[in-house]
């Protein structure tokens, strides 16, 4: 007998911690239960209590072409009836690190990983082994995945719990890592006058997806890539949510800024686990086995995830990204429209197929500003809209995804729900 969303969180919180595999999905912060999919076809979920849902979370991001896209699940198919894992290099991976490097302004060599916390680890790693420095400059707010060194003021998930510290992480991990406000050059100024020689490099989300959606200030990105170059830091560009979604290739494409390294997950894989970083070649080559810098894992370039990865890249050139930013903008201008006519105060920023919804007059534009959000008037839209099919995702720190499915029949339904919603 299957069993129903309920059955199934009973049960998994007997085997599972919290009952759930990543913390934001218990919907703890929504006063909510989870729910258990059962399948995703283009833009909509369907879960085991035979609900359908539009999806603006799209697995936090990786299904830019909608769930289940014929293409993708034809590769991973195809690429299945060969074996699941090799453990040695397969023809894809190759494929999938040309696809890159030549789609990501700039990179010159990349190393395929199994997430993006892998990836920023690594990434990390790199740069103190290529400067010889020990100090990471991060922002409050910016989460870079759960390794050690980057839980000191995150966002995401952390935001969400509003967990303080960092249990079970040592004080001498993290005391390396320097914390600025996002947005703020000045305060990055000063912590480079104050450590000029000791930091290794500035790791940053060049649009901070895990504050909710907060685009940088122009200069912003600009002054980071000169101070790193002027005190012989490395600059990294976390990618992992703005890879091949903020542009085709990138928030740095976009901004025209060029990183010296670059950690991308998500999209890359086509929804299958994966990550990677890469970067110039002077610091790629550092990598063992071609240099000193250890890193490995044994599914690194697993078949399945280089197959989705390649076959997801090949079909987003053929996209019309300018197109679903336009349905992005005109969605979020009159969602933010009807929210306003219910006079609570809101905001919704945009950029590419990425939107936020703040629930604040106060402009935001970092981590302390998006904490200014109404916490309980987001619980009351995200209950009412999913009793209506309007899957979002469950925290004001995340941020909403659109993707090539979505019809315009699902911006109109899920305007329509908005209208409905009483605060």
């Amino acid at each position: 007998m299957e069993e129903c969303s309920k059955e199934l969180f009973a049960r998994a919180c007997k085997v599972i911690p919290g009952g759930v595999n990543s913390p934001v999905r218990a919907c703890h912060n929504v006063q909510s239960s989870p729910l258990f999919i059962r399948r995703g076809q283009g833009s909509h979920l369907f879960d085991v209590d035979g609900n359908e849902y539009i999806d603006f979370v799209l697995s936090w991001g990786p299904m830019i072409l909608g769930h289940n896209d014929p293409e993708v699940t034809a590769a991973i198919a195809q690429a299945a009836n060969f074996g699941t894992s090799y453990g040695a290099p397969c023809q894809a991976e190759v494929d999938l690190a040309c696809e890159v490097v030549e789609t990501m302004p700039s990179l010159e060599m990349v190393r395929m990983v199994n997430s993006g916390t892998e990836a920023t680890m690594s990434a990390l790693r790199l740069a103190r082994a290529c400067t010889k420095r020990n100090k990471v400059l991060k922002f409050v707010g910016c989460y870079h995945g759960h390794a050690d060194p980057f839980l000191a003021a995150a966002g995401s998930g952390l935001a969400t719990f509003s967990i303080p510290g960092t249990p079970g992480v040592p004080a001498c991990v993290v005391e390396d890592t320097l914390l600025a406000p996002y947005n703020d050059l000045e305060a990055v100024a000063a912590l480079f006058t104050q450590y000029p020689e000791d930091i290794a490099c500035v790791i940053v989300e060049p649009v901070a997806c895990n504050m909710g959606l907060v685009l940088p200030k122009e200069g912003f990105l600009a002054g980071l890539r000169k101070l790193t170059r002027s005190y012989g830091a490395l600059l990294i560009f976390d990618e992992v949510i703005t890879g091949f979604r903020c542009a085709l290739g990138g928030a740095q494409s976009r901004f025209g800024i060029d990183p010296d390294l670059t950690t991308m997950g998500k999209i890359i894989g086509g929804g299958l686990p994966v990550g990677a970083f890469g970067g110039k070649r002077e610091y790629l080559e550092h990598i063992a086995p071609a240099g000193e810098v250890y890193q490995a894992g044994t599914l690194s370039g697993n078949p399945l995830a280089m197959a989705a990865g390649l076959a997801t890249l090949r079909k987003l050139k053929t996209q019309d990204y300018a197109t679903l930013e336009r349905r992005t903008q005109d969605f979020a201008r009159e969602l933010e429209s009807i929210l306003k006519s219910k006079k609570v105060p809101v905001q919704v920023p945009t950029i590419s197929s990425m939107f936020s919804i703040f629930f604040t007059d106060t402009p935001v534009k970092d981590f302390a500003t998006a904490k200014t959000a109404d916490q309980g008037l987001f619980t009351t839209f995200y209950k009412q809209m999913r009793a209506q099919g309007i899957y979002l995702a469950p925290s004001s720190f995340e941020t909403g995804m659109l993707s090539f499915a979505h019809s315009s029949e699902d911006y109109t339904r899920t305007l329509e729900a908005a209208a409905k919603v009483h605060f």
